[in-house]
């Protein structure tokens, strides 16, 4: 790491930070409705994003900061079983296809803004739309502390905030944080739309640049995987076992594949995923975005690479997450630095805008409106929705500031386990209405608890609690604990069916139909914009 400032790294990062922030603002005009007061037009966008404003925003939504930080730095620190976030976004694409044009189809036809407002809608019940809303608010928060983890790793890299007064060392956090809220609550899901655009063009850039000019400078591929094989082949002292591997042997591939599996599964069930969806103006739009959706792998594969790059150039960082920024550091000239550590800054403003919108929607439509006041207007809502944006991203701050790093990131990895156990309720609803409401709370509950506990229970690499696998019942081998747990809720959510269809336990009334489910845009009957105070009316109890 260089000794001070890196002012001119610094001035290119500011000057793009500008950028941004004025487009933030500006984008408060940006195809704006002439009634802007609700939760379609500030927290969707209007639903009127197109093929190429979807598919930016969705990539800027799931490719973040500490995507580009975090997936080459366990690649880092581990070796080839960090790829699996790779064959993940790819099995991701065609399992999507085949739910999200649904979701979009009834979202619209009702006006729902949330999946818990379908879920609600689909069976009736409050109580399981209200389980739904709390686990992606729960989810979704430290997800949103990773992000200003993302861009204090590159401000520390750069020298920014150093010192020993707590004020002056999180100053530059907290003005991003402070110019974040500001136009997420000025704009809505506009300003994240929109920077959208300069965060993938920065990015793209920066990883192409990096993946010609880097190997350049370090002797070609065939010397960066000698070293990278060299440098995993050095015994953890700790475990007494090699520091990683360039292949994934033979004892590690369950786990490598049901985690791919599981996190695939998950990952369009977040909520910010299911923000940006909805956005879309035609379900078109959503079945197109899934098939070029797929460049993002590529990028993502080839961003993973960096990991090897990072060794076999010597960075050495007591903490991982700074592997990539130190690398960029110490290979590039100062200017481009500072294009990438503002590549990888924005890619923090961008997810963590959708994130606390998407957070805040659910907590305005199925926790205040459902349970604190039904006669809220559109107009009522969306200031709600507006203040909760702001108090969910100072929780993140809070996470940031106040806690150990390896906290949000222990909830953030808790996280996929949880969203995987919204599948049964919110995508099993879209095909069918056979599992009973209070099945589905059943065994949403019972994957909760089951997934909480074995991840506590089980070691990580770094810490005693809180691993990504172990032991899968009766087959033995590792495996990611989500989609245990996943498979034990299915399993609970088919028996407690059987058992109150034959006791006869009343179900909840179906706002839905089958037509619903195919419906586009411009057809009749289809909610274009939410109405006064009757879109997404509250199901049965």
């Amino acid at each position: 790491m260089k000794d001070g400032v890196n002012g001119v790294a610094l001035a290119v990062f500011i000057f793009f930070f500008l950028v941004v922030t004025v487009m933030g603002f500006v984008a408060s005009r940006w195809r704006r409705a002439e009634n802007a007061n609700n939760l379609d037009e500030w927290g969707l966008g209007g639903r009127s994003f197109g093929t190429w404003v979807t598919w930016f925003l969705l990539g800027g939504d799931l490719y973040t900061a500490y995507t580009f930080v975090a997936v080459p730095a366990a690649i880092y620190a581990g070796g080839a079983a960090g790829f699996f976030a790779v064959p993940y976004t790819i099995l991701c694409y065609p399992l999507v296809f085949t739910f999200l044009p649904r979701l979009w189809s009834v979202s619209h036809k009702h006006g729902y803004v949330t999946s818990s407002d379908f879920v609600r809608g689909r069976f009736g019940s409050k109580g399981l739309s209200l389980a739904l809303a709390l686990t992606g608010i729960l989810a979704t928060m430290p997800y949103i502390a990773l992000q200003l983890v993302g861009i204090q790793a590159v401000l520390d890299v750069m020298g920014v905030g150093g010192g020993s007064n707590w004020f002056m060392k999180d100053l530059p956090l907290l003005i991003a944080f402070g110019v974040l809220a500001a136009y997420t609550y000025s704009s809505g899901l506009r300003a994240p739309a929109l920077i959208a655009f300069v965060k993938d063009a920065l990015i793209y850039i920066v990883i192409i640049v990096a993946i010609i000019y880097i190997p350049i400078k370090l002797g070609g591929f065939d010397d960066i995987f000698a070293k990278a094989g060299e440098a995993f082949a050095v015994e953890n002292p700790a475990t007494g076992k090699p520091r990683g591997s360039l292949v994934t042997g033979p004892e590690a591939q369950w786990a490598y594949a049901t985690l791919a599996l599981g996190s695939a599964m998950a990952l369009f069930l977040y909520p910010h995923s299911v923000t940006a969806v909805l956005s879309s103006r035609s379900r078109n739009v959503i079945r197109r975005n899934t098939t070029i959706l797929p460049l993002y792998s590529l990028m993502l594969g080839l961003l993973a690479i960096l990991g090897f790059m990072a060794l076999a150039a010597g960075v050495k960082v007591k903490n991982g997450q700074l592997a990539i920024p130190q690398l960029f550091e110490n290979m590039f000239p100062d200017w481009f630095t500072g294009v990438a550590f503002a590549a990888i800054g924005i890619g923090a403003l961008v997810p963590a805008a959708i994130m606390s919108i998407a957070a805040a929607n659910l907590f305005t439509r199925n926790i205040y409106k459902d349970f604190i006041r039904p006669d809220a207007t559109p107009e009522h809502e969306a200031k709600v929705s507006k203040l909760s944006s702001l108090l969910v991203k100072v929780g993140a701050l809070v996470f940031v500031l106040t806690m150990d790093k390896t906290v949000a990131i222990n909830f953030q990895l808790l996280g996929g386990i949880w969203i995987l156990q919204t599948v049964p309720a919110l995508v099993g609803g879209l095909f069918t209405r056979w599992c009973h409401r209070w099945a589905l709370l059943g065994g949403w509950a019972a994957g909760m608890i089951y997934g909480t506990w074995r991840a506590y229970d089980t070691p990580s690499a770094t810490q005693d609690h809180f691993g990504n696998t172990n032991l899968i019942p009766l087959i033995g081998e590792k495996g990611y604990i989500g989609l245990t747990a996943f498979v034990l809720n299915v399993i609970v959510v088919i028996v407690l069916t059987f058992v109150l269809r034959k006791l006869g336990a009343p179900d909840g009334v179906d706002q839905t139909k089958a037509s619903d489910y195919t419906a586009d845009a411009g057809d009749p009957g289809v909610v274009e914009k939410l109405p006064a105070a009757t879109a997404g009316a509250p199901g049965g109890h």
